[in-house]
């Protein structure tokens, strides 16, 4: 399980889930999410993401 936090808002991303809104499939790794990818909470990009 990888986890992916927004240094924005906090929104977690688990790639064991995915992101419906974010059209992201579950069991998608971080590295395999679109450079274009916005956090669906505030629309950070994808590099404003750290580890969790």
């Amino acid at each position: 399980m990888e986890r992916m936090q927004c240094d924005k808002c906090g929104y977690v991303y688990d790639s064991t889930e995915g992101d419906a809104k974010g059209n992201v499939a579950p069991n998608t790794a971080w590295a395999d999410v679109p450079a274009d990818y916005k956090c669906p909470e505030c629309g950070a990009s994808k590099d404003d993401f750290i580890i969790e």
